[in-house]
């Protein structure tokens, strides 16, 4: 083939940049989702889906430091919330695609079955919409999949007979009103859904294995993000001990309400952003537990003896990073390490990009726009890849931004704002400038 031609899997947050900043270096590029709209992971639906938002999620990081560089809120809707909803930032995300013309671009309704890389720039991708199946051919693929939508359920001995589903089929709390409930995890989604059963429960307790920071959404009148912002020039390390400190000073002890008592350093898992558990715990409407030791009919144990009875329980225990498309013997990440350069780039395969595929403690999007911007660049010839990839991969792998906690949450971590800049020595620096909130453009992006 000698025109280039790109293909771009998904139309979420990730996507949606990549196949703007391809169009906008001239390239040939189209976009693959199997849903009808774009946003990916925050179109709501009450239905089972690709999306785990439910009816009252709000995103945890605060609007200025989760917006595109090339639309910024002010130019999309200035009147959004500090902390959208999932219909602002679906919005928002529909706006952007509006904005620089990339429905003409995008296949809805489609699935990628297989992705097969058939020789250096030949992709073979078997697509499927509406009971048709066929394949179309590609120079180079861009994988914007998210890793949020397939669930992972914990293990433990026994059978719970009552309802017993993953949160990313929670949607709203109505169901479960009257009912005892159980909600295992100590992250963003089992915090925030424990929180809106308790309100119609009969009883709502939360089982954590370990002890979590509960962070506010606000710090001193300021989004929490945009008050750490301010100390993203510390070192890491240093910087971390100072959140632990103020968090420590606003917060208090876990012991205050019931928790356990987190046994790592801050910044060694990702944190929980929360304003409400707290004080629904100590108004008597969240009732905290330790880890479950196993399942007997409608009774839970627990590991420190206690039991009781649950009529459901929700399971908030993360996603699996899944590329169902790709032959397991091909690529496999769903059980970590995730061996890509910029979190990326593959070592081996020029022609294959990940776009979104990290977890930084902040927002993703602005990132993947980084992301994308330099894989369009590639693409196009105006950046070449340094040498000696995989040793580089190697030395990223050794080094991470956090040292975590061995969990498969924690596989993909880095920090926003160290990540943010090893980006942007990638790029030219009139492509963006920064200021206090964020990322503004310094020039109006093209429209492909």
């Amino acid at each position: 083939m000698a025109e280039k031609r790109i293909a771009v899997i998904g139309t979420g947050p990730s996507g949606l940049t990549a196949l703007k900043n391809l169009l906008d270096e001239g390239l040939v590029a189209v976009a693959y989702d199997a849903a009808e709209e774009v946003g990916g992971n925050w179109v709501f639906t009450e239905n089972s889906s690709h999306s785990s938002v439910f009816e009252t999620t709000h995103i945890i990081s605060s609007r200025s430091l989760s917006q595109y560089a090339d639309l910024p809120w002010e130019m999309s809707n200035p009147g959004a919330a500090d902390y959208p909803s999932h219909s602002e930032l679906a919005a928002y995300f529909q706006d952007y695609a509006r904005h620089f013309g990339l429905y003409d671009h995008i296949q809805f309704k489609t699935m990628v079955l297989k992705a097969t890389r058939v020789a250096p720039n030949h992709w073979n991708l078997e697509l499927q919409s509406e009971g048709r199946i066929w394949q179309e051919r590609f120079t180079h693929l861009v994988v914007c999949n998210g890793h949020h939508w397939d669930p992972r359920w914990p293990e433990y001995r026994g059978t719970f007979t009552g309802e017993y589903l993953h949160s990313h089929h929670f949607k709203k709390a109505a169901p479960f009103a009257g009912k005892r409930v159980l909600v295992i995890g100590g992250g963003n989604s089992a915090c925030d859904v424990a929180v809106e059963t308790s309100r119609i429960s009969a009883r709502t307790d939360l089982s954590w294995r370990r002890g979590y920071r509960i962070v506010p959404k606000f710090i001193f009148g300021k989004p929490t993000d945009v008050f750490a912002a301010g100390s993203s020039w510390l070192p890491i390390g240093l910087r971390t001990r100072f959140s632990a400190a103020i968090l420590s000073v606003i917060q208090g002890d876990n012991s205050l309400y019931g928790l356990q008592k987190p046994d790592h350093a801050f910044g060694e898992t990702h944190p929980t952003v929360n304003d409400e558990l707290l004080y629904r715990i100590r108004h008597g409407k969240v009732h905290p537990k330790v880890d479950i030791e196993r399942f007997d009919g409608q009774t839970v144990w627990f590991k420190d003896g206690s039991s009781a009875e649950y009529d459901a329980i929700i399971a908030c225990t993360g996603y699996r990073i899944a590329h169902p498309f790709f032959d397991k013997s091909f690529l496999d990440y769903s059980h970590g390490p995730v061996p890509l350069y910029l979190r990326m780039l593959h070592p081996e395969y020029q022609d294959l990009y990940f776009v979104g595929l990290f977890q930084p403690l902040g927002c993703i999007w602005p990132l993947a726009e980084l992301q994308a911007k330099i894989a369009a660049r590639e693409i196009a010839g105006k950046w070449s890849r340094p040498e000696g990839l995989a040793s580089r991969i190697e030395r990223a792998l050794a080094k991470p931004h956090y040292r975590q906690i061995d969990t498969p949450r924690h596989t993909i971590t880095v920090d926003y704002h160290a990540f943010r800049k090893e980006l942007l020595q990638h790029l030219p620096k009139d492509y963006i400038r920064q200021d206090s909130t964020g990322l503004k453009p310094l020039r109006q992006a093209k429209v492909g």
